[in-house]
């Protein structure tokens, strides 16, 4: 790959869309290094307000913003999702910025550090939170960049002065191939992005082409695709697995209400026993993909250890939201049909049948997803007692196939004896008013904003155990 062409000498930014979870991280990175940084908008959130307290500019995405800076004109930076309909793009196009993907951004960063990338179709974010809590906890002092919120750091960004940086590796539209570091993690590979991706094997070129531009990759070895793609590779490999032979392997797991244990192995070693505070298989997974990066790093498994067991998990996944009514509720990113049957048997490791009701509260993400992967979703939600779905989030995707609300919630009665579709937010909410009861345990899941019902289902319970809901 050529020399970027992003300056990150003092030229000011200007992000399009700055609000969201990848913009903003890298916005905070720049504004944080001491470099001029704006951005738009449609609406503020907690993401861009928090921006705002470093001293960055939003405004609303109108072009106003741009024609202040002057010169040196800012270079302007947009996500895949902003297109030439944009006023704010176009906008810049006549002004003559400099525009360019936030892919390329991140290329530019990672260049300067010795940089762990995380790629994977599902668990990118806990994985590269995993390995970034390590390190701060290592002393390390990590640049942090990911697709979540995390406490240890309060946020999805993090300025260090050490020599790592932690990023989450994007393949949604493919410029993961853009990125370069010592370290590229694989946590599994699925199709998902069918927006972009044709086919299975279209994703899978994508990673290996990712792998030749990396030092050395960890790859799960539990996923037969990404399995059968290390065995073609060039770059060093190390693997990981909970259920297959792996350099990195467990024995004697106990799934327990609280979190996992296991004897963690590196080859023919025992290492001694990991305790972390998460639930579901598929996050002791994600935890031995960030045993594997921290020991090739050369850290010690005491560290490691000490580490993962004070681990709280990052935003969205799995999150208690608050309880009120003797009902708990839960926000989980959960949207591909893997993600959301490891999320339930996640719920099912802390409430055996039996001992609390689940409630299951999904709204799909995407026409596109919606309607490849439709008959895939049907079965995935068995561990729930009750499934109330929602309308599609569209995301701003066209819908020429025409897939409807209704036909995923059809697609689930096929599976499931108590499934209720509810076309809006509002007419979920009077639906779980009505339905919940003391016991009940109720997840959110989905990428959209099914989780705005959250707070407004505490008020009405009128919450016993408040927590942060912002």
């Amino acid at each position: 790959m050529p020399p970027c062409a992003i300056d990150l000498s003092g030229r000011p930014f200007h992000f399009i869309g700055i609000g969201g979870i990848g913009m903003s991280a890298l916005a905070h990175i720049l504004v944080s290094r001491g470099l001029p940084v704006s951005g738009s908008d449609v609406s503020l959130n907690g993401i861009s307000a928090r921006l705002q307290t470093l001293g960055v500019r939003v405004a609303a995405q109108d072009g106003s913003a741009l024609r202040a800076w002057g010169e040196p004109l800012p270079q302007v930076i947009c996500s895949t999702a902003i297109g030439d309909a944009n006023l704010e793009y176009q906008v810049a196009r006549a002004l003559g910025c400099p525009i360019f993907h936030r892919s390329e951004v991140l290329a530019a960063l990672a260049q300067e550090y010795e940089s762990i990338l995380v790629a994977g179709t599902h668990g990118k974010t806990t994985t590269s939170s995993l390995i970034s809590h390590i390190l701060l906890q290592a002393g390390c002092d990590p640049t942090i960049i990911i697709g979540g919120e995390v406490s240890t750091w309060g946020g999805n960004a993090r300025l260090g002065q050490g020599r790592w940086l932690v990023a989450e590796a994007d393949e949604s539209d493919g410029t993961l191939v853009n990125l370069r570091g010592r370290v590229g993690v694989i946590t599994n590979i699925e199709l998902d992005h069918t927006n972009h991706f044709a086919s299975l094997a279209q994703v899978v070129e994508t990673f290996r082409r990712f792998t030749q531009n990396c030092g050395l990759m960890v790859v799960c070895a539990d996923c037969d695709t990404a399995a059968q793609l290390t065995r073609q590779l060039t770059t060093p490999v190390v693997t990981y697995g909970v259920k297959v032979p792996a350099t990195y392997r467990v024995t004697d797991v106990h799934y327990l209400a609280t979190g996992i244990t296991a004897q963690v192995w590196e080859g023919g070693q025992a290492l001694g026993t990991l305790s972390l505070p998460l639930l579901g298989q598929h996050n002791l997974n994600n935890t031995l993909a960030a045993v594997a990066v921290c020991r090739e790093l050369g850290l010690d498994f005491a560290v490691i250890q000490q580490a993962v067991a004070t681990f709280a998990g990052a935003r969205r996944r799995f999150e208690l939201r608050g309880q009120g009514g003797g009902i708990e509720f839960y926000d989980d990113y959960a949207h591909h049909p893997s993600e959301i049957r490891a999320t339930l048997n996640a719920a099912r490791q802390r409430w055996p049948r039996g001992e609390r009701r689940l409630v299951v509260v999904f709204q799909p993400h995407r026409y596109s997803r919606t309607a490849s992967l439709l008959t895939d979703f049907g079965a995935v939600f068995a561990e729930a007692e009750v499934v109330i779905t929602l309308d599609i989030y569209g995301a701003g995707e066209a819908n020429p196939t025409g897939v409807t609300g209704e036909d995923f919630a059809e697609q689930v009665r096929r599976h499931h004896p108590q499934v209720t579709y509810a076309p809006t937010l509002e007419a979920a909410e009077q639906h779980l008013r009505a339905l919940l009861q003391p016991g009940d345990a109720v997840l959110f899941l989905g990428a959209g904003n099914v989780n705005r019902l959250i707070p407004r289902l505490l008020e009405f319970y009128q919450p016993s155990d408040p927590v942060s809901i912002g």
